[in-house]
């Protein structure tokens, strides 16, 4: 027989493999994601990796000198069909982390654990791994003293004033990926207190995709753009993530607030926070009960349509981090109440029937309601970006007296993480000392040397225990605010990797999501699932994810089935039914207008009543932004921000006009294309079309005068929900602060859903 080269037999698998892809020599139709089409269900019989894609080429097989090996590039790729560690070791698990017991602790000595987070924690070099967009302020936090009886914490304490760093973050995109894609939030605040620093690491969304943290790396290489192409670049739309949420059921509570409009916060200021793991805390006492830790914003929870969001990576992609800085120049400070819901600290660490320990479920505010403990207020933005929102390094076991962590797997291998990730990124071990990082407490570690050493230490002694420096550093006791940690008893068990029954559940709290939600949040939901699929590649994943839909809820299922084209599959694991909890919506309550921005369309020529609904929008503590033909001074005082060319409907909450300008000097299809839009002969088909958006859009729009013929020029119906018109600005205005504190007028576009 004639033996073939290394090269032929590549060439000659990946034959094969176009041909059981589409029965052809090539593909017929470029984009998908893998050699060879996935299985419908997980596959387990063993087989080797599956040779790259016809149109995909690596580096030759050469010498470190470039002698030419002879050998297949594939040598290069993985080896073997099974999972192993770097040293060729074969593991027999990977979803699970190493625990005392089912229930935990985690081991120091899990080795799997351990390489698998160190490597990840290096995979980008210097960029975060996650987290790596975003944007950050200072503030401060002020104590109510509500938390005194179960926590001792100083900075809890009532009138206690704690500087604070905030930093709000996307997960999946890199630095330079836009603010408005739909992804969970990082919500990150550094608590410079006077007994050490506590770093709150949280999200906006209060449960997570995993309940082992020893997946983290997994959840994250689906969530990625594909290895292969770098694409698609901070979007879950694409066929890995669905691949691993779908044969992953344990994410399905996760991918519910994914698809919701909680995945596309209006801005950072109108965002929840959740710091997702419950803690343990202490009172001065010693008696301890387990929390869980929510970010109330004061300004309400608000997000953007899917549409806006869209438009906005386009037209502004610094949205979210220009809208953050800009509210704390304009003197609209962005506010949060810090609350906690409080459980017994009972053996099994579960409330109602609910394990605390698992990351992927939540408590319904209903059944434990959340006591507002302190307040967070952002006043001053950075003065170097990079110095401060890009070094500031947060870490999960950065804690103080009277708040401790417990055995959720999850917040387990986050201990491990946060210090092993700031090694590559700030180059080595003393990022405590970059000054946004640095402690406000006194410091007298035994820690010395490494890079970047920026502390003159004296002494000689700097182990314990010593004579030469006097003894110094001594320990200290609980009394003098030390660090104690509870002790608690830990199980006596076998060392396994598994999971506590309890956490077999993927789908009750999906449910009670679902069930939550208003009916045009679930259509916001339906849309985006339908949405996210329909850009997959491949249709088994789209089916497989539709038998996960099925098992939380027949009616979603059917509505994302129907978008896609496909039939809609029956349950087999189906949730059981909940009781709505009324808190996980966004809409029906009113909030605070402060801050909001309002675009004012003006006439240069006759700005009387726009003088008076600017002033107006300023003193109810909103933000008016004038737009007109040409920016700069308008006279009268008035100046315009923004242009007819430079806006969009997207940047404003609400519009009010003061006149129907007609189509300015550059309204000229050729110079922007927004003109191009049809409109009136008398009107500027830009703010048409600024109009036509807000009013899609839902926002409140207000007119007197001669604006309310711009309103018939665009087509928007004067006696419409949420459009108003009158003779007086002031008038109008008034009605449009009203429909604002309930962030759009959502009786605009009822739902088809049912409810």
């Amino acid at each position: 027989m004639e033996s073939r080269k290394p090269a032929q037999v590549v060439k000659d698998a990946l034959e094969k493999a176009v041909e059981k892809v589409t029965g052809a020599a090539s593909p017929t139709a470029p984009g998908a994601p893998a050699s060879a089409p996935p299985d419908l269900v997980e596959p387990t019989e063993p087989r080797e990796p599956l040779p790259p894609k016809p149109d995909q080429g690596t580096p030759a097989h050469v010498t470190p000198t470039g002698a030419d090996t002879g050998a297949s590039p594939q040598l290069n790729s993985q080896q073997g069909a099974h999972l192993t560690t770097s040293q060729g070791l074969r593991l027999p698990d990977t979803d699970h982390s190493l625990k005392a017991g089912e229930r935990g602790p985690t081991l120091l000595q899990d080795h799997h654990l351990r390489e698998k987070i160190m490597h990840f924690d290096h995979e980008r070099i210097p960029e975060r791994v996650v987290h790596a967009r975003g944007a950050g302020a200072h503030g401060v936090f002020i104590g109510h003293g509500t938390a005194a009886a179960v926590c001792k914490a100083g900075f809890l304490q009532e009138g206690v004033r704690t500087p604070v760093f905030t930093r709000f973050s996307t997960v999946v995109g890199s630095r330079g990926s836009a603010d408005t894609v739909r992804d969970t939030r990082g919500f990150a605040t550094k608590f410079y207190t006077a007994e050490g620093t506590f770093d709150l690491v949280g999200n906006n969304i209060p449960v997570f995709f995993i309940q082992d943290g020893i997946k983290f790396p997994d959840v994250i290489h689906a969530a990625k753009p594909h290895p292969d192409r770098e694409i698609p670049q901070a979007q879950s739309a694409h066929d890995t993530f669905w691949d691993f949420v779908s044969l992953h059921t344990e994410a399905t509570h996760h991918v519910m607030w994914q698809m919701s409009d909680r995945a596309i916060p209006r801005s950072y200021r109108t965002m929840e926070g959740f710091g997702v793991h419950t803690f343990r805390l202490v009172n001065a006492e010693g008696g301890t009960s387990l929390a869980k830790f929510h970010w109330k914003p004061k300004a309400g929870v608000h997000s953007l349509l899917w549409e806006e969001a869209q438009l906005i990576n386009g037209v502004d992609p610094d949205f979210h981090r220009r809208d953050l800085y800009d509210s704390i120049e304009s003197g609209a400070y962005p506010q949060w109440e810090l609350g906690i819901q409080v459980f017994p600290d009972t053996p099994d660490q579960t409330f109602e029937g609910i394990d605390l320990l698992d990351s992927t479920k939540i408590v319904p505010e209903e059944l434990a309601p959340v006591t507002p403990v302190g307040t967070l207020v952002l006043n001053r933005n950075p003065t170097n970006f990079f110095a401060e929102s890009e070094q500031v390094a947060f870490h999960v076991g950065h804690l103080v007296p009277g708040i401790d962590v417990t055995d959720d797997p999850l917040l387990q291998a986050r201990l491990f993480s946060y210090l092993d990730t700031q090694l590559t990124r700030l180059g080595g071990p003393n990022f405590s000392q970059i000054p946004i990082n640095r402690p406000h407490a006194p410091v007298n570690d035994m820690l010395r040397d490494g890079f970047h050493q920026h502390a003159v230490h004296g002494g000689v002694a700097p182990y314990k225990p010593n004579t030469l420096d006097g003894g110094c550093p001594f320990t200290a006791g609980a009394d003098m605010s030390a660090f104690v940690e509870f002790p608690q008893v830990v199980e006596q068990g076998r060392k396994v990797r598994e999971a506590p029954a309890s956490y077999s559940d993927h789908y009750t709290q999906a449910r009670l999501f679902w069930r939550s939600l208003t009916a045009l949040e679930r259509e916001h939901v339906a849309r985006a699932f339908t949405f996210e699929l329909g850009k997959c590649y491949e249709q088994a994943i789209k089916e497989r994810q539709l038998k996960v839909l099925a098992n939380v809820d027949p009616v979603l299922c059917e509505q994302v089935a129907t978008g896609l084209g496909l039939p809609a599959p029956e349950a087999e694991n189906p949730a059981r039914d909940v009781a709505p909890s009324p808190a996980l919506s966004q809409i029906g309550g009113t909030w605070p207008v402060d801050g909001r921005l309002v675009g004012v369309v003006v006439d240069p020529a006759d700005h009387e009543g726009a003088r008076t609904v600017v002033a107006e929008v300023d003193a109810a503590g909103m933000v008016p932004l004038l737009i007109a033909p040409h920016g700069g001074p308008l006279g009268g005082g008035l100046v315009a921000q923004r242009t007819f060319l430079t806006a969009r409907s997207v940047e404003f909450d609400a519009i009010l006009l003061a006149t129907a300008p007609p189509p300015a000097p550059d309204a000229l299809p050729a110079r922007d294309a927004k003109a191009g839009a049809p409109s009136g002969p008398a009107v500027d088909p830009r703010v048409s079309l600024l109009l036509q958006e807000a009013f899609r859009h839902a926002k409140a729009i207000g007119a007197w005068g001669g604006g309310v013929a711009a309103l018939e020029a665009a087509g928007v119906p004067v006696d419409a929900v949420g459009v108003v018109t009158g003779d007086s600005p002031s008038a109008v205005l008034g009605s449009v602060v009203d429909l604002l504190g309930e962030h759009r007028v959502w009786d605009r576009f009822p739902s088809a859903l049912p409810i």
